[in-house]
C-alpha cells in the first residue's frame, strides 16, 4: 500500500507562480509511475502530468505544457508540480497518484494511489 500526501497549495493571483508537492510513504517510490491530476467545480477529474519511476520521461496535458512541469525526488520520496504563469482556469483540487508501474500515463482509471488533494484557487 502507498500513502501519498499532498501540500503547497493555496490563493495567487494570474501570472503568478505555486509549487505542489506529495510526500509518499509505504512502496519503494521509483518504482511508481507518478501523476498530477485535478478537479473543478462540477468538473470531472482531469489529467495534468505525469513522471516514470526513474524521471526520465513525462508527460503533460495540453492546457498546461510550457506552464507545468513535474519532477521527482526519489530519494526523499517525493513528487512536485511546479506551476509557472497561472490562470484562473487552473483553479481546482490538485490531487498526486500513484501507480505499480514505472512508466507514463495518462488516465486516472490507472492509477491505485491517491492523495486526499491540494486546492488550488487563482485570482483574476
Amino acid at each position: 500500500q502507498v500513502q501519498l500526501v499532498e501540500s503547497g497549495g493555496g490563493l495567487v493571483q494570474a501570472g503568478g507562480s505555486l509549487r505542489l508537492s506529495c510526500a509518499a510513504s509505504g512502496r519503494t517510490f521509483s518504482r511508481l509511475g507518478m501523476g498530477w491530476f485535478r478537479q473543478a467545480p462540477g468538473k470531472d477529474r482531469e489529467f495534468v502530468g505525469s513522471i516514470s519511476g526513474n524521471g526520465g520521461s513525462t508527460y503533460y496535458a495540453d492546457s498546461v505544457n510550457g506552464r507545468f512541469t513535474c519532477s521527482r525526488d526519489n530519494a526523499k520520496n517525493m513528487l512536485y508540480l511546479q506551476m509557472n504563469a497561472l490562470k484562473p482556469e487552473d483553479t481546482a483540487v490538485y490531487y498526486c497518484a500513484g501507480r505499480p508501474v514505472s512508466g507514463i500515463h495518462y488516465s486516472s482509471a490507472v492509477y491505485d494511489y491517491w492523495g486526499q488533494g491540494t486546492q488550488v484557487t487563482v485570482s483574476s
